[in-house]
């Protein structure tokens, strides 16, 4: 081979690149938009456009070039700017769309700051891939399909390494704009040495570089600069400190009078409020007759758990919280609020996922509060399932009640929020023989294991308020007679009945989620509201005949085969995206959103993408459509299987099982579907570069993406709110079957031409 050794780690560099930047800038993009899956599907279709635009433009100016070193080596400056001055776009574009730090963005809003901002190191980075194949097709001597390929391979390789350690150490221990300069100094490097000739020049000019870099790192570069970044952000706040976690990025801020803790831009407590921390649990504390344990999952920082304790009965406070670094900051600037609470000794305070702790738990438990925000997203979801209340109802005792909150509104309950409350009632109906809610702002809603329970109004909770001799603000006699008054409870009850056609909420049927993402889309625009509804509207039969048809057209027209390649990278790269998706929602419905396993996830599919397109390279004899039509057939059984799989796993308890389910079986179902997708571009690569037509390099590659940012807007926005896992794995595999049979079709017409 002629190329140099060099070329291959260039190559690997920009799978490397790209996925630690991907990981960077979603999670900056979701302090700013707020990350529930829809914004993350806006933000990822908008990263997986720019990038096909980019790998498809740049392929064509790769196929006429001269010296594809040169442009190589200039793609990778470009990127070693640009992504440092994505990261502070994306900052600055909070107050380009007129909102302030907690305001969440409507879905317009949204994509459009992510196409805006993510545009210019996407199109480069996509450029990277076309611009990489044609410079491995020329140092190597070797066609365009054999080169495509293989940087397929290479750049796999380096996404895996990069995804596991952003994921693992980056995001945890070092700041973005340092990322960015880490990442920057290494498109450098390799742009220098792919760029200059003379070894002495290229050392010196590499010796520079590392200078500067070392000069940036210093107080008065960039750390400085991630200063006055972060305090523009937050504008009209004076920013305490910020961290990032593996769950999210905090930010402590403060005002007149009292402190505010963010996790991904929105809201998670304010210190004090001790409105919301009575409310949290006083209410839930009162309809139980004589608590004695209690389990509250979440929100125990903003003096929820300081109230609770007021209850002389309890003997004993289980506190879930899953981020450990809330609790460190709660440590060093609300000391005097959680000192007392974390070395009382009834508090067992645990770090781990809510729903997990509950599954695996031998204790039972009088009164289970669920402190924690609507299900605006699938992770939040879980916790409002008929799957979560069951595993509830088991850790009660005989007399135990479940508590949780939804925000409502004090007098008018729209339609969208109405069939948002009836979901959860009617959920909650399927396991608990009694259910009552307290309207209001906030309504609160009481599940009791037996009937008879809990309070029969406003007179028995101020009675026991009163044996309790309690000693509050806003849960008192001044508001509970007002909060349930008789036409009140009744207007919210009438309101709130399920009918014929409400849905129960589901693990992998997450209406609730779908039903909380309108709610929160009306209030921006009544065309999202409007859209929403014409969204739920579309009957899955209708959906699955309208798809069906529309593919059979494309099956029966005649193709050539490198149509035929095309539709089949197409697919898959959609099909490869709902598979990591479903597998991801999945892992984090049933075991938790624990991010570090995630991220071994991601990376074991990437690998298995590596893996793939490595032994589709060395099979040189496994070309052709037979083998696409393989593939593909694959590529269709894949997601029902995903969702076999899913169903059986919920009925492991066990630690061993556990432990070997989430630690091995789900790492192994990635690698799998990694593998298929893998292995299908080199071989779709050899079909599409086959003809004697010269064919742009980045042309294969960009259609992939497409395919990908097809699926993932409408897997997250779509296909798995509105239809459940297993309706949208039949979707996927309609999907896939369709080029298939463009395969077979091929076929036929080649062995009778033959």
């Amino acid at each position: 081979m002629r190329h140099r050794v060099g070329v291959r780690p260039v190559l690997v560099l920009i799978g490397f690149t790209a996925a630690i930047a991907q990981i960077v800038l979603m999670r900056e993009l979701m302090v700013v938009f707020y990350g529930n899956e829809i914004s993350l599907g806006l933000m990822l279709g908008s990263w997986l456009f720019w990038t096909a635009v980019g790998s498809g433009v740049a392929g064509r100016l790769a196929a006429r070039t001269r010296e594809p070193r040169r442009l190589m080596a200039g793609l990778e400056a470009l990127v070693a700017v640009a992504l440092p001055v994505t990261i502070l776009a994306v900052r600055a574009s909070k107050g380009m769309l007129e909102a302030v730090p907690g305001e969440s963005l409507g879905p317009g809003p949204m994509l459009l700051g992510s196409l805006v901002t993510l545009s210019v190191f996407c199109v480069l980075s996509g450029s990277l891939f076309a611009a990489g194949s044609r410079l491995y097709a020329d140092r190597a001597a070797t066609s365009a399909g054999e080169a495509t390929g293989s940087v397929y391979l290479l750049e796999a390789l380096g996404s895996a390494a990069g995804g596991i350690l952003a994921g693992l150490v980056l995001v945890r221990y070092v700041a973005p704009l340092e990322v960015a300069l880490g990442v920057g100094l290494l498109n450098l490097l390799a742009a220098a040495d792919l760029a200059i000739r003379a070894r002495f020049a290229r050392r010196a000019a590499m010796g520079t570089l590392a200078g500067l870099a070392v000069l940036l790192s210093l107080p008065f570069g960039l750390p400085r600069l991630e200063t006055v970044s972060l305090e523009r952000f937050w504008r009209g706040f004076r920013l305490v400190t910020t961290r990032n976690s593996v769950y999210g990025n905090l930010a402590v801020v403060r005002t007149e009078g009292a402190s505010s803790v963010y996790e991904n831009g929105l809201n998670l407590f304010n210190v004090p409020d001790p409105a919301a921390a009575e409310e949290a649990v006083h209410y839930a504390l009162l309809e139980h007759p004589s608590p004695q344990s209690l389990l509250l999952i979440g929100g125990g920082v903003n003096g929820s758990l300081a109230e609770a304790l007021k209850h002389s009965s309890l003997e004993r406070i289980d506190y879930v919280e899953l981020d450990p670094a809330i609790l460190d900051l709660a440590r060093k600037y609300f000391p005097k609020e959680w000192a007392p609470i974390e070395n009382d000794p009834r508090v067992r305070v645990h770090v781990t996922d809510g729903r997990l702790f509950l599954k695996t738990t031998a204790s039972t438990f009088d009164v289970i509060i669920v402190n924690l925000p609507d299900p605006q997203t699938a992770q939040l979801n879980r916790f409002y399932t008929l799957e979560f209340f069951r595993e509830a109802a088991r850790k009660l005792t005989g007399s135990g009640i479940l508590a949780l909150r939804l925000t409502a509104a004090e007098d008018y309950i729209s339609p969208e929020l109405a069939a948002f409350l009836r979901s959860i009632y009617k959920t909650l109906r399927a396991v608990f023989p009694e259910v009552t809610t307290i309207p209001g702002e906030t309504v609160h809603v009481f599940a009791a294991r037996r009937k008879g329970v809990l309070a029969a109004g406003s007179d028995e909770l101020l009675a026991r308020l009163r044996a309790r001799r309690l000693e509050t603000s806003y849960v008192r006699e001044y508001y509970i007679p007002f909060r349930m008054m008789p036409d009140r409870m009744a207007a919210l009850d009438r309101q709130i009945q399920p009918r014929p056609e409400t849905p129960v909420n589901r693990d992998f049927a997450p209406v609730a989620y779908y039903f909380d993402v309108a709610l929160w889309s009306s209030r921006f625009n009544h065309g999202y509201r409007d859209l929403f509804r014409g969204m739920a509207s579309v009957s899955f039969r209708g959906l699955a005949a309208t798809l069906g048809m529309l593919l059979l057209v494309l099956v029966t027209k005649k193709r050539r085969p490198q149509t035929a390649a095309a539709c089949c990278t197409a697919a898959m790269g959609f099909t490869l995206i709902g598979l990591e998706m479903l597998l991801l929602l999945a892992f984090q419905a049933i075991y938790g959103y624990v991010y570090q396993q995630l991220a071994v996830m991601i990376a074991a599919f990437m690998a298995g993408m590596a893996l793939g397109s490595w032994l589709a390279i060395d099979a040189r004899a496994l070309r052709g459509m037979r083998m696409l039509v393989f593939l593909q057939a694959g590529a269709a059984v894949a997601p029902l299987l995903l969702y076999a799989v899913f169903e059986a796993v919920t009925h492991v308890t066990s630690p061993v099982g556990l432990f070997l389910v989430s630690q091995v079986l789900f790492p192994a179902l990635a690698l799998c579907c990694g593998m298929l997708g893998g292995y299908e571009f080199p071989v779709a690569s050899r079909v599409f570069f086959s003809s004697s037509r010269e064919r742009s390099p980045g042309t294969l590659y960009a259609l992939d993406l497409a395919g990908s940012c097809l699926g993932a807007v409408l897997f997250s926005a779509y296909f798995v709110p509105v239809f459940g896992f297993l309706k949208t794995a039949v979707l996927a595999a309609m999907v896939s079957l369709a080029p298939a049979g463009m395969a077979v079709r091929r076929m036929s017409e080649a062995n009778s031409q033959g």
